[in-house]
């Protein structure tokens, strides 16, 4: 986050606490002074150094405001928020999450009944408390309680898997609106974060009102939230559906703008500064030219906007992957033509870790192998779970069994239409030690060594002993962590990685939606370090090899090319791999 966007959200929190306490206009005042400084194209930190009026340049900030703008970075606070906060004790962003529920409303339930959390809403609203407010009544009370569950849904952020599928769905519906020119999704989902807060689709219309009322007609609809001229937000699927309808001559800055991350517009945003333009979400202005007076959203000449190449190439810039728009140097990248060439989903050739009925996937290694040809791979390995700590249910295979496996995997490899490895996912002991036995290791075509229990604490001494084990070829999910259920292993991956490099042993992206592991930061660390990665679905059944898709999408997140992934190489060249 930006300094600009903190001190925004502060000013924000402000606005609520005083509608909530049944202030007149100011809230309106305080929102409209967050917004501007939160796109103001320069430094506010800067300008509070400067004093009250130079931060009072910016449209809609007055004294009053400018003067906590400043006391807050000076002293890292705003005491009358503070103050503000100890009045009325509510958790502000979960209850007006809940639809129908506003700040004032908020201000209203602390002062009859002292909620503050959606759990004591919902006990009252389950009591039959809320009606006897003034103002409310039974009708109120049942919207609220039917309205929680969502609240606390919109709370959560929803895994890629679930989001981005649902996305795609809302952005093929909008396109084939009449009134729609360009469409395209935008936010965490188009730079494909693990976990998406929203779906947001931008459209490109000269038609905003149709736009917004064919879609808030979507049969995937379950309620609207709100629905203006030009935007429009939807409860579909469990998710919320943000809709912004924009000029077709703005749709690439917008586009761009609403792509985020905030902290690469910011970097963004600066550079055009310094060549006396201005960048925001209607385009690229020349503002050499434009006097104080004139400061506002579309001053100066207008030089780009329609495409967001043309954003970019205005600041003298490269176009920058979605994934990549993080502030982890692309910028600078992209200003010195230095911009990766990025792994693409067809640079991807197999699969090497997989599972089948031999443990607890639901199919034959000789299905396996069928859906892997079928889905266009050149090369599959077999890696079913052997015995040891976390797995459950008995499902392992031990020793004696993996080497019947062996045979019956080089009997399908014979018929196959791809190349069939052997293998095994063994697991990885609290100590670093892998749980099949050596000479069982060495007769597999390809050892993948992962951690199952013991989830908590440092696993870097664990993995790096794994990773230097002769017969280990790749460690899987290396945290181990589930999404929104256990954050997995703390791991020095710059440490992990150089030992692995120096064994030659992979890391894998384990592209299951449920881990993604490792995450991009982690693939960006590892592939600097000299390590190679592994993009492999985990797959219990051949319906699980689209999901390659997120690996190969994470490993962008973490800048690499098709060169630092090994199962993007031909099966000869991974035997080499293997073989070393």
């Amino acid at each position: 986050m930006s300094r600009n966007d903190e001190i925004a959200d502060r000013l924000e929190v402000f606005a609520d606490l005083l509608e909530a306490k049944g202030v007149e206009y100011k809230p309106r005042a305080y929102r409209r002074a967050a917004e501007n400084v939160r796109d103001y194209p320069g430094d506010v930190e800067g300008l509070a150094a400067e004093g009250e009026d130079a931060v009072g340049e910016i449209d809609g900030v007055g004294d009053a405001i400018s003067s906590k703008v400043v006391e807050y970075f000076e002293t890292g606070e705003i005491a009358e928020l503070g103050e503000l906060r100890e009045e009325l004790p509510v958790d502000m962003a979960a209850l007006t999450a809940v639809e129908g529920v506003g700040p004032k409303t908020v201000g209203s339930l602390y002062e009859a009944l002292g909620i503050t959390t959606l759990d004591e809403l919902e006990a009252a609203a389950e009591a039959g408390e809320l009606q006897e407010i003034k103002g409310f009544g039974a009708k109120t009370e049942q919207n609220i309680l039917e309205n929680i569950d969502f609240a606390r849904e919109a709370n959560a952020r929803t895994l890629l898997g679930t989001a981005h599928p649902y996305g795609e769905q809302a952005k093929r519906y909008v396109a084939d609106i009449d009134a729609v020119e360009t469409c395209a999704l935008g936010g965490s989902l188009r730079r494909w974060r693990p976990t998406i807060g929203d779906v947001d689709v931008l459209v490109g219309s000269e038609d905003g009102e149709a736009v917004v009322d064919a879609f808030t007609d979507w049969p995937e609809v379950e309620g609207v939230i709100e629905a203006g001229e030009t935007k429009a937000s939807v409860r579909a699927g469990g998710l919320r559906v943000d809709l912004r309808v924009v000029v077709p001559g703005e749709f690439g800055a917008a586009l761009q703008y609403f792509t985020g991350s905030k902290d690469h517009n910011v970097v963004v945003r600066n550079r055009a500064i310094e060549r006396d333009l201005k960048v925001n979400e209607y385009g690229v202005f020349d503002v050499s030219d434009v006097a104080d007076s004139e400061d506002h959203q579309r001053a100066g000449e207008r030089v780009a906007g329609e495409t967001e190449e043309g954003v970019y190439e205005a600041l003298d810039m490269e176009w920058v992957p979605p994934e990549l728009r993080e502030n982890r140097g692309e910028v600078e990248a992209a200003a010195d033509g230095d911009l990766p060439d990025l792994l693409v989903e067809g640079d991807v050739r197999g699969d090497l870790h997989t599972h089948s009925e031999w443990s607890d996937g639901g199919n034959t290694v000789a299905e396996m192998a069928a859906g892997a040809a079928d889905f266009g791979h050149d090369y599959i390995a077999i890696t079913d779970h052997a015995t040891g700590p976390g797995m459950v249910g008995g499902v392992g295979v031990d020793d004696a069994d993996l080497r019947e496996q062996i045979a019956e995997v080089e009997a399908v490899a014979g018929e196959a239409d791809i190349d069939v490895f052997s293998g095994v996912e063994a697991n990885i002991a609290a100590d670093g030690e892998v749980s099949v036995a050596d000479d069982v290791l060495a007769d597999l075509d390809v050892v993948v060594a992962s951690p199952h229990a013991a989830l908590d604490g440092d696993g870097t001494d664990r993995l790096v002993a794994a990773a230097e084990h002769p017969e280990v070829d790749i460690i899987g999910h290396p945290t181990g962590r589930y999404l929104n259920r256990r954050p997995g292993l703390d791991v020095d991956v710059e440490r992990l990685a150089t030992a692995a490099a120096e064994a030659g042993t992979a890391l894998e992206i384990n592209a299951s939606p449920a881990r993604l592991d490792l995450d991009g930061y982690a693939v960006k660390a590892a592939i600097e370090a000299g390590a190679t990665v592994a993009i492999n679905t985990d797959a219990h059944s051949p319906g699980s090899f689209p999901q390659v898709t997120y690996g190969v999408h994470t490993a962008r997140r973490g800048w690499a090319e098709a060169g630092d992934v090994l199962n993007a190489r031909s099966a000869a060249e991974l035997r080499e791999f293997l073989d070393d």
